[in-house]
């Protein structure tokens, strides 16, 4: 798991070959014109999927996993309050693995919390299972998840 801003992007872009894309869609797009849902960027390999809602408590929040892809998180509006544990910890599932979906819930509770502002993003790969869109109802949360194919 990574957090940190657009402006630090660059030194992440070793660690997979289509994090240049990906970093650069973020940087180039006008993010807040994009309406609620899925964005192609490079086919199955690469897309956006932009989120707009309410954000919810801390025991609402379940926490999920990818096996296929690695998810960049930004968020654009309110704060997100991202929980987080290693997927290998968690030893309660609430469902089997969807792969239709690429997704997999727990039961388990996060073993640290992540508050993520506007300009930041939280990086998580299929090693980091995560609660995302946890924060205070009277606001919304926007963000855009750019999913990258492992």
């Amino acid at each position: 798991m990574i957090l940190a801003t657009l402006a630090e992007a660059d030194r992440y872009l070793g660690l997979h070959p289509l994090f240049a894309d990906a970093f650069e869609y973020l940087r180039s797009t006008d993010l807040y014109a994009l309406e609620p849902g899925r964005h192609t960027i490079d086919g199955e390999r690469l897309f956006a999927i932009v989120e707009a809602c309410a954000g919810r408590t801390r025991a609402e929040a379940k926490l999920e996993c990818h096996r296929r892809y690695i998810d960049i998180q930004l968020v654009l509006e309110g704060v997100d309050e991202m929980g987080w544990k290693p997927t290998a910890d968690c030893v309660d599932p609430a469902t089997e693995y969807d792969a239709a979906r690429d997704i997999r819930f727990f039961n388990d509770a996060p073993s640290s919390w992540i508050a993520t502002p506007p300009g930041a993003f939280c990086l998580f790969f299929p090693e980091d299972a995560h609660a995302p869109l946890v924060g205070t109802r009277a606001g919304t949360i926007r963000k855009v998840v750019v999913k990258i194919a492992v």
